[in-house]
């Protein structure tokens, strides 16, 4: 155990008010028996879902439903929310001392969590990369829900980092056709790297088996509608949060005998729930970030302290990226593992 006396407070970062965040302080709770203080390394910003927060959009239907695992407040705000967080383990039980783990943790420097809530980061896994486990986490989840078969025709609809997890994870599947698909042409830089076949919604090839929708756009949803086949799947993966959308639903759907269905990582898919649990789930994406591959999704960096205005430029469009990762200072005084 180390001194927990020297570590009483903890800095995080909250959503204040609608477009508005602010770093504060807190005072932390030593670790109970079951439970670990966690020193952050790393976190990331999953850019769609926290920019909803930050701009105050969650429906009040499903406030309850959408809360992080670690969240404190509620929305609108102030909120503290989050859930991409890698650290090591200060003190708590012996056993996970010095360890790297995933959290699904909102952005603090330091925290206190039940020892359940942390997974274990294998040795050829990066600590920086480590912060893109919650994504893949939910691009796993989805390809539980929609059970690729051999040969299948595949298309995912936008390559923002939700879809670019899905093409990655699928790329190794023994799939007849697979196509990344996006409107922005300068996609195609990070479909090269992940060795997926990149495409305009205007030149994507039809009759997929599955689709996987990931655009958070209308149009995204209505391609997608266009490019499954007969009693075909589409899986949709976007938030569209208080945003209202339409559909020609005179048009393929019904004529087609085609199927939406929705794909949320708040729970496993039900294709695998009798089996696997949320931690097993975690315990996959983890490992399968060993694939040096998904460096190409890590497309920037600032230290903590620039956290609320990295927040606010991501909002208005004034910095772009897929996982921005936010840096935390190091403690000098607390010995480690190695942050690889």
């Amino acid at each position: 155990m180390t001194n927990f006396a020297n570590h009483t407070q903890a800095t995080a970062y909250w959503t204040t008010a609608r477009g508005h965040g602010d770093l504060r302080s807190e005072e932390l709770s030593a670790p109970g028996p079951d439970e670990a203080l966690v020193r952050t390394l790393y976190s990331g910003i999953s850019k769609g879902t926290e920019m909803v927060v930050h701009r105050g959009s969650v429906p009040p239907r499903v406030a309850e439903e959408m809360r992080a695992p670690h969240q404190e407040g509620n929305f609108p705000g102030p909120v503290k929310f989050g859930y991409l967080s890698v650290g090591v383990v200060e003190d708590g039980p012996e056993a996970w001392l010095g360890q790297r783990v995933f959290c699904l943790n909102p952005h603090q420097d330091r925290y206190v969590v039940p020892i359940s809530s942390l997974t274990r980061i294998p040795a050829d896994v990066p600590s920086r990369r480590a912060v893109l486990t919650g994504t893949v986490e939910t691009a796993v989840n989805a390809l539980w829900e929609a059970g690729p078969r051999l040969g299948d025709r595949v298309a995912v609809v936008g390559a923002g980092l939700v879809g670019g997890m899905v093409a990655t994870l699928l790329r190794t599947f023994p799939l007849g056709r697979l196509q990344l698909i996006d409107v922005d042409a300068d996609r195609e830089q990070l479909a090269d790297a992940l060795g997926v076949d990149f495409t305009h919604p205007d030149d994507a090839l039809a009759d997929c088996d599955i689709v996987f929708h990931c655009s958070a756009s209308q149009e995204g949803l209505e391609r997608s509608l266009q490019l499954v086949g007969d009693e075909g799947d589409v899986i949709e993966m976007s938030w569209y949060a208080d945003r209202e959308v339409t559909l020609p639903l005179g048009e393929d759907f019904h004529a087609r005998r085609l199927s939406i269905r929705a794909s949320q990582v708040g729970v496993v898919a039900r294709a695998r729930r009798h089996r696997r649990t949320n931690a097993d789930r975690l315990d996959l994406a983890v490992q399968l970030l060993a694939d040096p591959v998904f460096e190409a999704f890590l497309t920037g960096s600032s230290p903590f302290a620039d956290l609320p205005d990295v927040v606010r430029d991501l909002a208005s469009g004034a910095r772009n990226a897929l996982c921005h990762v936010i840096e935390y200072p190091q403690d000098p005084e607390v010995p480690s593992s190695p942050q690889r």
